[in-house]
């Protein structure tokens, strides 16, 4: 009789970004109100409601072009993007240099800023920990929208 080894299966890999669809028919309009909120120090608060904000038509400028990316990883944590964050990427927008864009660089997706120089194309985290990406020639290459909104629960 001949022993089996079992091999263990390999762990599955957490992408770097979750792509998520858009969906404007619905609206969802929520009180806004008038009074904005003090980040120092408390003032007095005005308790009425000026209006409803439906957070599509402020987050969405372009519907058919818009999507949400979910974040994994804290390349860009001093950005003010964290794991787990919700991205709503813009694909009208034009990603020039110094834009938060969601890249796709041989064949992985990646959220970073863009620094375009006569030179080079730089993808920049904004994190000490990881080190700048030059984008070579040969390199396969295409940003896939411009970061417009991050949400993150607090």
């Amino acid at each position: 009789m001949t022993a089996r080894r079992i091999l263990p299966l390999p762990r599955p890999q957490r992408p770097a970004l979750e792509i998520l669809g858009v969906r404007t028919e619905t609206r969802l309009e929520l009180p806004l109100y008038l009074a904005t909120v003090a980040a120092g120090f408390p003032s007095p608060a005005d308790d009425y409601i000026d209006q409803s904000l439906d957070l599509n038509e402020h987050c969405i400028a372009h519907p058919a072009a818009t999507f949400f990316v979910r974040v994994h990883g804290d390349s860009m944590r001093d950005a003010g993007v964290h794991d787990g964050d919700l991205l709503v990427v813009d694909r009208a927008l034009e990603p020039v240099s110094g834009r938060i864009v969601i890249a796709a660089l041989d064949g992985e997706l990646t959220v970073k800023r863009i620094k375009k120089t006569p030179d080079a194309l730089y993808l920049l985290p904004e994190n000490p920990d990881y080190v700048p990406i030059r984008v070579e020639p040969d390199s396969s290459f295409e940003v896939w929208g411009v970061v417009a909104y991050v949400i993150h629960k607090v």
